[in-house]
């Protein structure tokens, strides 16, 4: 499915009125193309366009920015092992090794059944639980060959899928914000004087 699909119309409307221009709804309405597909279609990026009042070109150029956005199908599950220093000292290149030598497949790539896409990963801002690394950007701590044998396998069964969703969901909970309890969302086009704290803060 390359477009929003009818309920992820109806939702992304719904994120649309929670912000002051439709513009500001373009990352959630990024990940719901991403949960739906599992990634980001040429399409789906239009789709949004259509949306927000941008063109496809502008969305594309914030997607872009993020390494979470992806563009072309990945697995499943997502397994980024972090590269970086703390982690490299501490046998991050010896656990990619491992990783490619387990699952048949060089770093960037995915397994021939779609189950698995094994990346190398930047600082993931866990670095004195090194090495670390992350599936579907949950994270795992202080990981090693043989405990990484064991969470493939875990994936592999489903017995890790209640914790672990499919490539894409960025949460299991999605927020609903009821009309009479919103904040009011204001068009900055149409303020006319500072917030009312800031007032408060200058008395001070």
């Amino acid at each position: 499915m390359a477009r929003l699909s009818e309920d992820n119309i109806r939702l992304a409307r719904e994120i649309i009125g929670r912000y002051p221009k439709p513009r500001s709804a373009t990352m959630p309405l990024l990940h719901l193309a991403q949960e739906q597909d599992g990634y980001i279609t040429n399409e789906a990026m239009s789709h949004i366009g259509e949306l927000v009042g941008a063109t496809s070109a502008e969305v594309y150029g914030t997607a872009s920015f993020y390494e979470m956005f992806k563009f072309e199908p990945v697995g499943k599950f997502l397994i980024n092992i972090c590269g970086t220093m703390s982690c490299a000292l501490l046998g991050a290149e010896e656990l990619m090794h491992h990783a490619e030598g387990r699952l048949g497949i060089k770093m960037g790539s995915t397994t021939a059944d779609g189950k698995f896409t094994l990346e190398r990963a930047e600082c993931q801002a866990a670095c004195t639980e090194a090495p670390c690394l992350q599936v579907n950007y949950r994270y795992r701590y202080r990981v090693t060959p043989q405990e990484l044998d064991a969470l493939i396998d875990d994936l592999s069964s489903g017995a890790l899928d209640s914790e672990i969703p499919a490539h894409g969901t960025v949460a299991k909970v999605r927020q609903s914000i009821p009309a009479d309890r919103g904040v009011g969302a204001v068009n900055p086009d149409d303020v006319t004087e500072g917030p009312a704290w800031l007032d408060g803060k200058a008395a001070l």
